[in-house]
């Protein structure tokens, strides 16, 4: 399973209408993204992979990531072995244990212990018939507790709403082996407020979660930074810009010592299919 270059993090792909994420599938692999990346909050994640499975022939699909207090190990570990039989070992399972309000919000006092937990997930799956196989799972990791499991139980970390100065310190954790594989958010405009006027909404909702609030204060942003949504914190966490400026961006991210960066277009419209700005992407790292 290849997972040098770029990818795309796209929510459209997993909740989009399936007929459109399946053309969109099969154009990016064209483009030259060397894997695909879907979300998890709930619904048929599975259904999902399998049909950008379905729809594309060498790219990698990967979970990022899929929720692990929405699905029960025994059924990941068996889809996993079936969609692996059908279209080879493409098949990335990204395992998180997303966020206390997130979860506890539909079943209140669910989200407790959150590294046991993960744990616990990873010896489900190990005790099943077709246990995933370490080298084709990652976690979503950020502190260093996560990042050391992710590098002893699994192929390495996927995180998510990073900066390079974080993969950097990622690195360091999980030590040479392991795969580091970020997420990196863009958005294609020269115009700040434009910029602002999307990316600000679209950062507040995750800044509301204490895990992604927490590494961001441990990285050196202030609570005041994160309240106001600062200059400092915005350019940090959103590349925007030209083509030019994003793959600066991703190449920040390798030089810190990723070995994969997946892109996450924003748009004005989160709904839409950013199609277009696959296109720009595509077009200037090919």
């Amino acid at each position: 399973m290849d997972l040098a270059g770029i990818g795309v993090w796209s929510s459209q792909l997993r909740y989009g209408d399936p007929g459109q994420a399946a053309e969109a599938a099969a154009e990016l692999e064209e483009l030259g993204f060397t894997a695909l990346w879907i979300p998890d909050v709930g619904g048929p994640v599975l259904d999902s992979v399998a049909n950008l499975l379905s729809s594309t022939k060498q790219v990698v699909i990967a979970t990022g990531i899929l929720n692990l207090w929405m699905h029960e190990p025994a059924e990941v570990a068996a889809t996993y072995a079936s969609l692996t039989a059908e279209h080879g070992e493409r098949f990335l399972l990204g395992i998180g244990v997303s966020h206390a309000p997130l979860i506890d919000s539909k079943e209140p006092g669910l989200y407790r212990k959150p590294l046991a937990a993960t744990r616990a997930y990873l010896d489900g799956i190990d005790a099943t018939e077709n246990p995933v196989p370490v080298a084709n799972r990652v976690l979503a990791a950020l502190g260093p507790k996560m990042l050391e499991l992710a590098a002893t139980r699994s192929r390495g970390a996927h995180p998510y709403l990073v900066t390079p100065d974080h993969t950097r310190y990622a690195r360091e954790h999980l030590g040479e082996g392991p795969l580091l594989l970020p997420e990196q958010t863009v958005f294609l405009t020269n115009d700040r407020e434009e910029a602002r006027a999307v990316g600000t909404n679209w950062l507040r909702s995750y800044l509301a979660l204490p895990n992604y609030a927490n590494n961001l204060l441990r990285s050196g942003f202030t609570q005041e930074e994160l309240d106001s949504v600062s200059d400092r914190l915005f350019d940090a966490l959103i590349a925007w810009g030209d083509e030019e400026t994003v793959l600066n961006r991703v190449n920040e991210h390798l030089q810190a010592g990723a070995d994969h960066v997946c892109v996450q277009v924003l748009t004005a419209d989160p709904r839409e299919f950013p199609h277009e700005q696959w296109r720009r992407l595509g077009a200037a790292v090919s």
